[in-house]
């Protein structure tokens, strides 16, 4: 376990905010985290768990916390069924690279999911999700570590409560003893079930674009991944040349009649319609419809070829501060509600 005191945080998160946690720890296997959650130097300070810092605002710049930056190295096929291959991650590996190797093993089924930055264990807390698939779609279980007691857990999928872009872990428990476990819970690994009869997942157009120019009508599992990859650079920035933290805002949903209203007033809106009748507005238009796509407010902007992303425009010894983000993401959020009548809701966590 490795312990750094008032420790700097710019480097691990990839808006490239500037701040500072009380302490750091390192944890890179379960003993590192009981050992964490038994210091007595620590006991005094909440926590807060990191992963590769792609989904988190830190709005200040003193994290008044122990971080524990989740760091648990592992990847392992587990066993065949007669449906799936269950397939194992450790919580610090990076989503992307696990997304590769299980393709190197001849396991399809997270193609759809590659690029997205962040680590496996942070996936299911933010049940990330990209042409037509989410994780939730492949989960099977996960082993994680409860900070108020130290003892071990596993949960299925039901048990996650896995939503658009949400789970059990980012709800705070009610009372004592209730199912939120939102700052409760470190998850230490995350299982996958890839189904041995494999179909691709070709419903979104950007996908059935790339399948008409290169003339590909029974696309690989790999040829799909290396599609999502070039349509994912083309639309948003490296967070290693411009900081950010991918879509800033949740898509929102609608009752039909309210979509119809604004249909009535806005033509173009870009939605699509929900099994269950509601429909899904697309954030990012309504927020270019707003005006806001390449604009700032001091050095935190909205990204010039997609408006859904915030960007971090300051120079690396001068960055965007959590506040610079947070005052553009309000204000944001009020264009939006004035003219359309919603409201835009965070994708990241804010700390």
């Amino acid at each position: 376990m490795l312990v750094s005191r008032q420790a700097p945080l710019q480097s691990f998160n990839t808006f490239g905010i500037a701040a500072r946690a009380a302490a750091l720890v390192r944890v890179r296997s379960e003993q590192d985290l009981r050992q964490a959650l038994a210091a007595p130097d620590l006991a005094g300070l909440p926590r807060l768990v990191l992963g590769g810092g792609s989904n988190i605002v830190l709005a200040t710049g003193e994290v008044r916390a122990a971080v524990l930056k989740m760091e648990v190295p592992g990847l392992r096929v587990l066993e065949q069924t007669a449906r799936h291959t269950i397939v194992e991650a450790g919580a610090g590996e990076s989503w992307h690279g696990f997304v590769q190797w299980t393709l190197a093993q001849g396991l399809p089924g997270l193609e759809n999911l590659a690029l997205i930055p962040g680590t496996v264990g942070a996936a299911p807390v933010q049940n990330i999700g990209a042409y037509g698939v989410e994780q939730q779609d492949r989960f099977h279980s996960l082993d994680a570590i409860d900070l108020r007691t130290g003892r071990p857990f596993t949960l299925d999928a039901a048990q996650c409560a896995f939503g658009y872009r949400d789970s059990i872990f980012k709800h705070a428990p009610a009372e004592p003893g209730g199912l939120g476990l939102a700052g409760c819970a470190a998850i230490l690994r995350v299982r996958y079930a890839l189904p041995r009869q494999w179909r691709p997942e070709l419903g979104y157009l950007d996908l059935q674009r790339r399948m008409a120019e290169e003339g590909v009508a029974a696309p690989t599992a790999s040829q799909i991944r290396d599609w999502v990859v070039a349509i994912r650079r083309a639309k948003l920035p490296d967070p290693a040349v411009l900081g950010n933290a991918g879509s800033f805002f949740k898509n929102p949903t609608v009752t039909a009649e309210q979509c119809r209203d604004i249909i009535a007033r806005e033509p173009q809106v870009v939605h699509y319609p929900l099994p269950d009748g509601r429909v899904k507005l697309a954030a990012g238009w309504l927020i270019d419809a707003c005006g806001w796509r390449g604009k700032r407010m001091g050095n935190a902007g909205v990204y010039e070829k997609q408006a859904l992303v915030l960007v971090n425009l300051g120079a690396a010894d001068h960055p965007a501060t959590g506040g610079e983000v947070m005052t553009l993401a309000k204000a944001i959020q009020t264009s939006v509600y004035e003219r359309f009548g919603i409201r835009l809701e965070p994708e990241p966590m804010v700390v």
